[in-house]
C-alpha cells in the first residue's frame, strides 16, 4: 500500500482527460471526486460541459461513478440523479474503503480504474493506498477562502513533482 500524495498526472480541468487519453492506459471506470473537482462547491446542479463530458465517456464504455466525502447526502444525491451517474457517499478518503467499494458495485478492478480529485490528502493519497490510477486537477471555482489558499499552495510542490515525472516518461 502506497503512502504517496504524489498524482500520476495533473491536468487544469476534467475536460483535459478524454476518452482516448483514459483508453490508451487500460481505464474502464473513472471514479471521481464532486466538490471543487466537476463543479464548485456551491453549484447545485451539472453544467451542459459535464454533462456533456459524461456523455462522451459513456460512449467510449467508461463507467463513471462519483466519490465523494461529502457529510451532507442531499447535495450529491439530487447532483448525481441530475447527472444520471452513480455515487460511494461517505467514502472516508483518504482510506481507500470508498474506492474498493465503488469498484466492486462497478465490477471494476484496480488495473482498470482512475480516481480524479482536486485534493492531495484526500483524493490523491486514497488513489494511491488503493493502487489505481491518480488524476489531479486544479480545483474548480479556485481556491476561494484562505483556508483553501494557503492548502493548494502545500500543494504545489506535488504537482511539480508530477510534472517532472511525467515529462520524464515522455
Amino acid at each position: 500500500m502506497s503512502i504517496s500524495l504524489t498524482p500520476d498526472y495533473v491536468f487544469d480541468h476534467y475536460s483535459q482527460i478524454t476518452p482516448a487519453w483514459l483508453a490508451e492506459r487500460g481505464i474502464t471506470l473513472l471514479l471521481s471526486d464532486l466538490d471543487f473537482t466537476l463543479a464548485p462547491k456551491k453549484a447545485r446542479r451539472p453544467d451542459q460541459p459535464l454533462r456533456d463530458w459524461i456523455a462522451e465517456l459513456r460512449r467510449a464504455g467508461i463507467g463513471f461513478m462519483i466519490v465523494s466525502n461529502n457529510r451532507s447526502g442531499t447535495r450529491v444525491t439530487e447532483f448525481c440523479a441530475d447527472l444520471g451517474v452513480p455515487y460511494q457517499g461517505h467514502a472516508g478518503k483518504p482510506s481507500p474503503r470508498g474506492l474498493e467499494a465503488a469498484m466492486g458495485r462497478a465490477g471494476a478492478d484496480r488495473a482498470h480504474t482512475a480516481m480524479l480529485g482536486d485534493k492531495l490528502l484526500t483524493d490523491m493519497l486514497a488513489a494511491n493506498r488503493c493502487g489505481v490510477l491518480a488524476l489531479m486537477v486544479e480545483p474548480a471555482g479556485g481556491a476561494v477562502t484562505a483556508w483553501q489558499k494557503v492548502l493548494h499552495a502545500l500543494q504545489a510542490p506535488f504537482k511539480a513533482a508530477c510534472r517532472r515525472n511525467v515529462e520524464k516518461k515522455s
